[in-house]
């Protein structure tokens, strides 16, 4: 099922959208949703390695170094 959201962009950006979407014959929803579609796995792993980080920073997560880690291969 398909939802519906704003989104606010620059004016800038929007008129390049729209110049992309008229010159290739597609919606500017379409290239939205591949923009997003393309960088989100991108975006979670980035905010989920800043949480990570914290949590080794405040001592809650083990780490161990890379030569151990070998070592136990």
């Amino acid at each position: 099922m398909s939802k519906q959201t704003v989104v606010r962009i620059p004016a800038e950006t929007y008129e390049r959208l729209k110049v992309l979407a008229t010159r290739t014959g597609r919606t500017a929803t379409y290239y939205v949703r591949e923009a997003i579609e393309e960088h989100l796995d991108d975006l979670e792993d980035v905010y989920l390695a800043e949480q990570t980080l914290e949590r080794i920073r405040r001592g809650e997560e083990t780490v161990i170094s890379a030569e151990d880690f070998w070592r136990d291969q």
